[in-house]
């Protein structure tokens, strides 16, 4: 573990780095990532046998004949991952929640894992926050006694308090209010998904956050895909404003962070984002499509056209002419709906048509979809009684008419949603997609 003064100075320097960064014109920032991309790219190639075994004898003179990445690469021991000169003893390592079936170890060089901290700096700098403003933080924490200590080490040192979300019964809520009223909390963090639920605490007891904690500033939910419902839910109850963060771990946390003009930036200074078709083809902005990350600054391992298993659309313009927008995050890649038609449809639009049936009612907490068979949808809700055969049916309605005629729909009425280890929950759960 690195002292905290060898760590403050990789910060510092990170810090000053993307600075310089920053005061780069849109011509001459383009330039950098561009030769950021395929230096790291080169990088790899040259120190880390995986990533050349990956590529082959010749190194491509195109940036689309590099190799596609999936998960699936990294599900091997960390130590053949690593390049040259960099050893368990003098990398960061971490792992991903697995909530998209494929959780792996993964290491960062310290100079990048300080760029990921520089990049949280600059991106909540735009909304009055410091890396050390005290955070109420909504999240999982691993249950092996080691981990679970560094983590709250972690959460001691960064300035935040852990609530804890496996569960999330109204009376734990109402213990978890009353440290609101005795915490001075600037910002509250977490998972889309638990803060929501926390909301829904609050308005059904006509509350709203900040009256009881007026330090508050601001709503950061993470993780899971923030509907037009979950932002109406978190400004009613917590009576603030609400900024989207797209985040994946293993190529540098944040991906896209809300501005105050509600643009969701991509963080083009520690990464290079691309939108392919399902043959790898570079779409068009404005066109869903995968979401390939590369890592610019991480030379311990190969994050090159790393696919995160996302679905994205780019808008068509950019912030002063050098930072890409994300239009839409349209869910992952492995919950599509397949039908008995054969037709495939994203699992997400089939929640929000469910979800505002469901809303009207004015007795839902929360829900979750399953695709338990090829014709067969199953809805654990969580909510105050059972729906009435007209809510069922207008349900039932929106099936036929967008995804087909003839499927199946039970609805079960459950106390409360199962969370993975994780503690985070997805929207749409295929059971049938491998």
């Amino acid at each position: 573990m690195l002292s905290n003064f060898k760590w403050l100075r990789y910060l510092n320097y990170a810090i000053k780095t993307f600075e310089d960064i920053s005061k780069l014109s849109g011509q001459e920032f383009r330039s950098w990532q561009r030769q950021k991309q395929w230096s790291i790219a080169r990088y790899h190639y040259k120190n880390n046998p995986f990533y050349r075994k990956k590529i082959g004898n010749n190194f491509p003179e195109k940036w689309e004949d590099l190799p596609i990445m999936e998960k699936s690469d990294y599900q091997v021991d960390l130590e053949k991952l690593l390049s040259k000169g960099y050893t368990r003893k003098n990398i960061y390592i971490a792992n991903t929640s697995g909530s998209s079936g494929h959780p792996f170890f993964f290491a960062k060089n310290q100079e990048a894992h300080a760029m990921s901290w520089a990049l949280i700096k600059d991106r909540y700098s735009w909304h009055g926050l410091k890396l050390n403003s005290k955070q109420a933080r909504f999240y999982g924490i691993p249950l092996k006694t080691t981990s679970k200590v560094q983590e709250h080490i972690k959460d001691w040192m960064i300035n935040r308090v852990r609530f804890q979300i496996f569960d999330l019964s109204d009376e734990i809520l109402e213990k978890y209010l009353l440290r609101f009223t005795k915490i001075k909390f600037e910002y509250i963090y977490g998972y889309t998904n638990s803060l929501v639920l926390f909301a829904r605490y609050l308005i059904d007891n006509k509350i709203i956050l900040i009256d009881i904690c007026p330090s508050l500033k601001l709503c950061i939910p993470t993780s899971e895909t923030v509907t037009k419902e979950d932002r109406e839910i978190l400004v009613k109850g917590f009576g603030l404003n609400v900024v989207n963060e797209y985040g994946v771990s293993e190529v540098g946390g944040i991906v896209a962070f809300e501005d105050n003009n509600s643009n969701w930036v991509l963080s083009a200074e520690t990464q290079y984002v691309e939108i392919l078709d399902q043959d790898n083809n570079l779409l068009e902005n404005n066109k869903g499509g995968k979401v390939v990350i590369t890592d610019l600054h991480n030379k311990t391992m190969p994050f090159i056209r790393y696919n995160v298993g996302d679905i994205g659309v780019l808008s068509e313009y950019t912030i002063k002419g050098k930072y890409p927008v994300l239009q839409k995050l349209l869910g992952r890649t492995n919950d599509n709906i397949r039908l008995p038609s054969g037709r495939v449809s994203p699992g997400l639009t089939f929640y929000y048509i469910s979800r505002s049936i469901l809303e009207s009612s004015g007795v839902l907490k929360e829900f979750i979809i399953r695709q338990s068979a090829l014709d067969t949808f199953e809805f654990d809700v969580v909510c105050d009684r059972d729906f009435y055969e007209n809510e069922v049916k207008e349900i039932e309605n929106q099936m036929d008419i967008y995804l087909e005629p003839g499927l199946k729909l039970k609805i079960h009425r459950v106390p409360k949603i199962s969370r993975p280890s994780s503690g985070k929950i997805k929207h749409f759960y295929s059971e049938i997609n491998s």
